[in-house]
């Protein structure tokens, strides 16, 4: 793609797009909107990334607007080696392992030696998924336009491409239905659907967008519990699951407990009180984000069963907190397995969109 001398710009600095400017977020939502005039597209499971680009400078920002080009130096090099001499894009860092993307993998890259950074890029490539442009090649700012030509723009821009080795397109639809159908199949790839206006124009740092997220259900073993920082009443469960060894594995938590339910709950808890808790992964100890006081916690006979309802699973734990929905006594503690959390089927095209290759 040719770009005229005149548009052309040598340093990031001079893009009509700053290094300042936040990518547009999303806000939670329990549905997919109805009616006409949204786009959706797949919510990737990985570090949502701007890319610019002028002339040989070339810059990647995390969300939070801190530098990750040094983190992901194959990614920095196939921008920079692309043809178009200037251009900002919006899109989503993620590391492809089989046919899903591996969140553990990205984290791994945060690695404050460069030598193993440079060891991982060539053996765990990642790659940048776009699904917006906020800076044209030819020099135009997109960020005003509807989403439909910034859309229209995007597919030009990839079209020009010679080179799309750790590059993807995301695909994306304004068929209700077909995201309905990514809901009912995500694992882990996705991370949800996100739902667009098509006339929307890019808000930077605004929650413009729609994320309707996927919870499912576990039921897990209660094998401690925390008391509340300043009372001695429940805090928070400890939750774990069965390896196939039969060790109880701490897989996570949950905090959401009714001030009203916690006296007597507390007492259910103390009565069971029995080390060792936790047979297999137990919670870890104090580190540089949790000092000794907030990682103390009381083990407990396995004998009580909670459901939860999570979002996603890193690693064979919960990434964030659950929610508690409901104590299962009809569960036996046994029978709360690693099993109810393996990868569900998941939407093959979506995902060769941008593993393949």
């Amino acid at each position: 793609m040719s770009v005229p001398a005149s548009k052309r710009t040598s340093s990031i600095a001079d893009l009509a797009v700053g290094l300042d400017t936040h990518p547009m977020e999303a806000r939670s939502v329990d549905e997919l909107p109805r009616g006409e005039g949204w786009q959706f597209e797949p919510k990737w499971d990985g570090f949502r990334c701007l890319a610019f680009k002028a002339g040989d400078q070339v810059e990647l920002r995390a969300k939070s607007g801190k530098p990750l080009g040094r983190y992901f130096p194959e990614v920095v090099k196939a921008v920079r080696e692309l043809l178009p001499a200037s251009f900002v894009l919006d899109g989503e860092l993620a590391i492809a392992r089989g046919d899903t993307l591996d969140f553990d993998a990205l984290q791994l890259r945060l690695h404050p030696a460069e030598s193993r950074i440079r060891k991982l890029s060539q053996e765990t490539p990642a790659r940048l998924i776009l699904f917006d442009i906020l800076l044209a090649p030819d020099g135009r700012d997109l960020r005003g336009a509807p989403l439909f030509e910034r859309r229209a723009a995007l597919e030009a821009f990839w079209a020009s491409l010679d080179d799309k080795s750790l590059l993807r397109l995301s695909p994306f639809s304004r068929d209700r239905a077909v995201a309905e159908g990514w809901l009912g199949k995500v694992g882990g790839a996705l991370d949800g659907v996100v739902a667009k206006r098509v006339d929307g124009r890019y808000e930077a740092g605004e929650r413009a967008m729609l994320k309707i997220k996927r919870m499912r259900t576990a039921d897990c073993v209660v094998g401690g519990f925390r008391y509340e920082a300043k009372r001695k009443v429940v805090g928070s469960l400890l939750l774990g699951l069965y390896d196939e060894r039969g060790r109880l594995d701490h897989v996570g938590f949950t905090s959401g407990i009714a001030d009203a339910e916690k006296p007597g709950l507390t007492k259910r808890l103390e009565a069971l009180i029995e080390p060792p808790g936790f047979t297999g992964d137990a919670p870890g100890g104090p580190s540089r984000w949790a000092n000794a006081r907030s990682t103390e916690w009381e083990p407990l006979r396995p004998e009580l069963v909670a459901e939860v309802r999570y979002d996603h699973v890193t690693g064979g734990r919960f990434r964030h907190g659950t929610r508690f929905l409901r104590w299962r006594p009809d569960k036996a503690p046994a029978q709360c397995t690693f099993e109810q959390m393996q990868a569900e089927a998941r939407p093959s095209q979506i995902i060769a969109a941008v593993t393949e290759g």
